[in-house]
């Protein structure tokens, strides 16, 4: 005879095997909110497209490559590119269709997708951060630091750092028992709106969970933090015509890092359990971040206006 919690496990796990989608309860219930902001994601994700290419072929078929700081501009556009690719047309799609549903398959491979390329922004931020502090702290032994091959082993490691982030998560899903539930309160598959619907105590999950994300996150964040109030702290002996234009040199940098990872230190901070606006939060760095980078890069950078103005204009006169 098998006991009654053999026969409940037994259940569950049937439950799960059958699971082979999930459905998505989207952003708003209200359908005319839904259709307003469908308009409105559709201009920001046409306009991170653009301008994004526009930053990739600025810098690549420019001087400006042979710098670090547009070096790594030009990785940063790209895995804004990446990210919105592979998160924003699906949610565009989502607010205007009456169904919202996707494949268990496709949904692992979305989560994997995500977490790899904001794995890698945040190193590439990191990498940002770094050449601003050795060109301001060390100048005089900045070209031997930051040079080409450091860079590039740099990138590298942002992409293994990254995808070993993304497969902690994913293979910690593919443990994961799904009991028939498969509503996800959210527009895309993330980690926390799935351990929702896990059909066993997720209290050590949630606690793996933490460690891999938001400890991670937020302790990169506050070294982030740390080294440039250093900065302000090693400027205070320059001219203000020297601190002007080094603090202009990383002010938009600064304001990436605070657009990026204050809210996903917000959304991650809670335990899968907890009611909070992570949803809406995430539409943030999902959307709204990577069009803001792209304009804080080109309207607040005078090397980079002057560089497309050029560019765009030798092209022009080439085609007539």
């Amino acid at each position: 005879m098998k006991s009654g919690t053999e026969k409940a496990e037994q259940s569950s796990w049937k439950n799960h095997k059958n699971v082979t989608e999930f459905d998505f309860m989207g952003l708003w219930e209200n359908k005319q909110l839904e259709l307003l902001f469908f308009l409105l994601f559709l201009l920001c994700y046409l306009a991170v497209l653009l301008g994004n290419s526009v930053i990739l072929l600025t810098v690549t078929y420019s001087q400006l490559i042979e710098q670090t700081m547009y070096y790594f501009l030009c990785y940063l556009s790209l895995m804004d590119l990446c990210y919105t690719l592979t998160m924003v047309p699906r949610l565009i799609k989502y607010l205007a269709a009456a169904t919202k549903n996707i494949s268990r398959n496709e949904c692992r491979t979305q989560l994997f997708a995500a977490h790899l390329l904001a794995g890698v922004e945040i190193f590439i931020l990191v990498c940002m951060a770094l050449d601003s502090y050795v060109a301001i702290i060390k100048p005089l032994h900045y070209l031997a630091i930051m040079n080409r091959k450091r860079c590039n082993m740099l990138i590298v490691m942002a992409w293994a750092v990254g995808f070993w982030y993304a497969i902690a998560l994913l293979l910690m899903v593919l443990s994961l028992p799904f009991c028939g539930l498969n509503h996800i309160s959210h527009y895309l598959c993330d980690i926390k709106p799935l351990l929702k619907l896990v059909c066993k105590d997720i209290h050590v999950v949630n606690i793996l969970v933490i460690a891999n994300s938001e400890m991670v996150v937020a302790a990169i964040f506050l070294v982030l933090v740390a080294s440039y109030m250093h900065i302000r702290y090693n400027l205070r002996t320059r001219s203000s015509v020297g601190q002007n234009k080094a603090l202009s040199t990383c002010s938009s940098h600064v304001m990436v890092v605070v657009l990026f990872f204050v809210p996903l230190i917000y959304t991650y901070v809670l335990p899968a359990g907890s009611e909070n606006k992570d949803k809406e939060i995430s539409v943030f760095y999902t959307v709204i971040a990577p069009m803001l980078n792209l304009l804080i890069y080109t309207l607040r950078n005078t090397e980079m206006k002057s560089t497309l103005r050029k560019l765009w204009s030798r092209m022009s006169h080439s085609e007539l």
